[in-house]
């Protein structure tokens, strides 16, 4: 197989149907909870990390302190996540996902849920364990790869924070 970035052949094409379909997705599920794109990102970190400090926030999502400090109040105020104190430093406070809120970003995300099971049912254990490997190695690529973009981007080019 070519690599999918390396041009215009049907696997390419296909390879940026199934990205532009999971980004169109995750739009679809921020805009159903209420949500910008970068607090449902935020949100999901919280539901996989369970609490996050401020600072890991904004070094995992990429926005400055001062946008994570927004993003952590509108994600209190809309009633998805709160801070608690640091229960070793009391300097220290954490973010965590209230836990009903969970309940209602699993209901939003239900649909994919229910899909995506219906695809992978057409496959055989080994078949799926394929794909699982792939998400696995894939991930860490698409951080990189984020990380290499911000990285390199030009100035006036660069993300917006907040």
């Amino acid at each position: 197989m070519s690599n999918p970035g390396s041009g215009r052949d049907g696997e390419h094409v296909i390879f940026r149907q199934y990205l532009d379909a999971v980004g169109l997705q995750g739009l679809a599920g921020a805009e159903a909870a209420g949500l910008h794109t970068s607090e449902w990102y935020a949100l999901s970190l919280l539901g996989r990390e369970g609490s996050l400090t401020p600072g890991e926030l904004a070094t995992r999502t990429g926005l400055t302190t001062g946008a994570t400090t927004r993003l952590i109040d509108r994600l209190e105020r809309a009633g998805y996540a709160r801070r608690t104190p640091d229960p070793t430093d009391r300097r220290r406070v954490h973010v965590e996902p209230v836990p009903d809120a969970l309940d209602r970003v699993e209901e939003v995300v239900g649909p994919a849920r229910r899909r995506l099971a219906e695809v992978l049912a057409h496959y055989t254990p080994d078949q799926r364990a394929l794909i699982f490997d792939y998400f696995a190695r894939a991930a860490p690529a698409f951080r990189a790869a984020t990380e290499e973009i911000r990285a390199t981007a030009p100035p006036g080019r660069a993300r917006k924070s907040g």
